[in-house]
């Protein structure tokens, strides 16, 4: 297994960690398997997303913000906690040859809601 360590510099910010899941696929030597991608946290994600186009990662975070809005909840952080809820803690990834398998305009991101904070992303690489 694989723990990557990101140190996130916003209340809310979606940061691209493809590269580093590509290396720690390649560095398990796996050639044909699955990565699994997790986030131990839960105030944060993991997704795959559009990468071409920038604006979209504000446009997430935008919509988030719309479906769980800024009010007065129960617990100090449950925006927080229910953002990351709409999203997921892990990922399921093909390698086929000894690479990740993604879509042309995919990327795999890394979603901080309660930041600025320290966060880690484990990755766990099996034959298959």
């Amino acid at each position: 297994m694989t723990k990557l360590r990101y140190k996130t510099n916003y209340k809310s910010e979606v940061i691209d960690i493809t590269n580093d899941i590509k290396e720690a696929v390649i560095k398990s030597g796996v050639k044909n398997g699955m990565a699994v991608v997790f986030c131990p946290h839960s105030t944060a994600s993991v997704i795959i997303f559009e990468k071409s186009d920038t604006t979209l990662k504000r446009d997430l975070l935008k919509t988030l913000s719309e479906i769980v809005p800024d009010k007065e909840y129960h617990h100090s952080n449950a925006k927080a906690h229910l953002k990351a809820a709409f999203l997921r803690s892990n990922l399921s990834l093909i390698v086929d040859n000894g690479s990740v398998v993604l879509g042309e305009w995919q990327g795999i991101y890394l979603v901080e809601f309660d930041g600025p904070r320290d966060r880690d992303v484990l990755v766990k690489v099996v034959n298959g």
